[in-house]
C-alpha cells in the first residue's frame, strides 16, 4: 500500500547501458517568458475558494471533546493519533480513489497520503500542536493506470514538541521509505501538490484540459515544483503540444536537477519527434543519474539475486554501500549474498552494521504499526519531496 503522492525520481535503465562513458550533454536551461505565460496564464489562484485545511465546527468540537488545552505536546499527539485512527473514533482507511480536503477526509473517513495529512495538520494545529507536510522518499514503484504509467511518492506530517524531540505522523508505517530522505515543505508547496494531484487524476482520466486546468493552478502557486512542470510537459505531449511538452520537461528538470523522470521523458519526446541523437544522449544520461543512485545498485542487486547470479549482486550491493552507508537492508541483502558465497566472516560482519544502525536510530528503522513515532535528534546518524507523476507514453515501464 503507498500513498499516491510522487516525486521524481530515478528510473532503471538497461543494464547494457551501465558502463557507457561520461557524455557531454547540455542542460543549459534559458527561461522563455512567452512560453512560460502560455503555460501559466492565470492571474490568481483558479480555486481560492477550496481551503484544503479548513475545519468545520464539527470536527473542531471532536478536538475540543478529547484534547485539553493543559495537555501536555505528546499527550496531544498521542490523542490525536486516536482520533484520527482508532476504530472508536474516525478510523480513517487508505483509499487512492481521490485526493481530498480536511473536510471530505473527516466525512468520507478515508484518503491517500496528502489527503489524511490535510486533516492531521489542520487539526493538529487547532489544538496548539507544531504541525508541518514533509515529504519522504520511497523505494522506486509504478502503477499502470490506464494508458499511464505512474511513480509513487510519500508524504507525511512532522512537528516539534520539545527543544530536542520531534514527532512524525505516517499515514502507512509499513512503506519502504529511503531512510533519512525527509524534507519539510511549506504549506503553499502541500497546496500545489494537492492540485497537481488532481490534475493527474484528471489525466488518468483521459480529461486533457480539466487536468491542464489543475496543473497550470498548481504551477501558479509554485512554479518550482518540479513534479507539475513533468506532468503538464505530459499533457501537452498527449494534447499535441510537443513546444510546450518539450519547454515543461526541461523547466522539470532545471527546478530539480535530481529529476530523472523529467530526462526520461525527454528522451521519449525526442524519440517521437524522431530525433534519435538526441534521444539517445538523455537515456545516457539517465544511466549517470542511475549510477549515482544507491538504491538503482540495490534493486539491480535484487533482480541479480533472484537470477542465481550472486557475484554480480554482492558488487551491486557493495556500490549501493560505497553511496549510503546508512541503510540496514543493503547490509543485511549482502550479508545474505556472503553467507551463500561461503564468507561467513563477511556475512557476520555486514549483519553486525546492520544491527547497529537498527539500533542507534530505532525510532527510524524500526517497522512499527504505530502511525505516529517520537524522534530523539540527538540520537539520529546521518549520511548526508512530493504529489503524484506521470512518464509520458506510459505503455510499458520506463528503460
Amino acid at each position: 500500500m503507498y500513498c499516491k503522492l510522487g516525486k521524481l525520481i530515478l528510473m532503471l535503465l538497461p543494464i547494457s547501458l551501465t558502463g557507457c562513458k561520461v557524455i557531454d550533454l547540455d542542460f543549459a536551461f534559458d527561461p522563455d517568458a512567452e512560453l512560460q505565460s502560455r503555460i501559466i496564464s492565470q492571474p490568481a489562484d483558479a480555486f481560492a475558494d477550496i481551503d484544503m485545511l479548513y475545519l468545520s465546527d464539527e470536527i473542531k468540537q471532536l478536538v475540543d471533546d478529547n484534547i485539553r488545552p493543559n495537555d501536555r505536546n505528546f499527550e496531544k499527539v498521542e490523542i490525536l493519533q486516536d482520533l484520527m485512527f482508532g476504530e472508536q473514533f474516525l478510523n480513517i482507511q487508505y483509499s487512492d480513489d481521490r485526493t481530498q480536503t480536511a473536510v471530505e477526509v473527516f466525512h468520507s473517513r478515508a484518503g491517500n497520503c496528502l489527503s489524511v495529512m490535510n486533516l492531521y495538520v489542520a487539526m493538529a494545529r487547532y489544538a496548539g500542536l507544531q504541525a508541518s507536510f514533509q515529504t519522504v522518499k520511497v523505494r522506486p514503484t509504478w502503477d499502470r493506470r490506464g494508458g499511464l504509467l505512474v511513480l509513487n511518492q510519500h508524504i507525511n506530517a512532522t512537528g516539534r514538541i520539545t527543544a530536542r524531540e520531534t514527532y512524525i505522523v505516517d499515514f502507512t508505517p509499513e512503506i519502504a521509505v529511503q531512510q533519512l530522505t525527509s524534507s519539510v515543505i511549506t504549506d503553499l508547496r502541500a497546496r500545489a501538490l494537492y492540485f497537481n494531484n488532481l490534475g493527474v487524476e484528471r489525466m488518468v482520466a483521459g480529461e486533457f484540459e480539466s487536468a491542464l486546468v489543475y496543473l497550470r493552478n498548481a504551477l501558479w502557486l509554485d512554479q518550482e515544483v518540479s513534479i507539475a512542470w513533468n506532468n503538464i510537459g505530459a499533457v501537452y505531449n498527449r494534447l499535441g503540444e510537443p513546444q510546450l511538452a518539450e519547454y515543461s520537461y526541461r523547466k522539470s528538470f532545471d527546478s530539480d536537477t535530481t529529476n530523472a523522470t523529467a530526462v526520461n521523458n525527454l528522451a521519449r519526446f525526442y524519440i517521437a519527434q524522431g530525433d534519435e541523437d538526441t534521444a539517445l544522449q538523455y537515456r545516457r544520461a539517465i544511466t549517470r543519474f542511475n549510477n549515482q543512485n544507491p538504491y538503482y545498485h540495490f534493486e539491480l542487486g535484487n533482480v541479480q539475486f533472484q537470477a542465481g547470479d550472486l557475484e554480480r549482486a554482492i558488487m551491486s550491493y557493495r556500490k549501493a554501500l560505497r553511496i549510503k552507508d546508512v541503510e540496514p537492508d543493503f547490509y543485511f541483502a549482502a550479508a545474505e549474498v556472503y553467507r551463500l558465497l561461503g564468507n561467513d566472516r563477511m556475512a557476520i560482519q555486514m549483519t553486525a552494521n546492520a544491527n547497529e544502525l537498527l539500533a542507534e536510530n530505532a525510532e527510524i528503522f524500526q517497522p512499527s504499526d504505530q502511525k505516529v513515532r517520537f524522534i530523539d535528534s540527538a540520537s539520529i546518524r546521518r549520511s548526508t519531496s512530493a504529489g503524484i507523476t506521470v512518464f509520458a507514453n506510459g505503455e510499458s515501464r520506463p528503460r
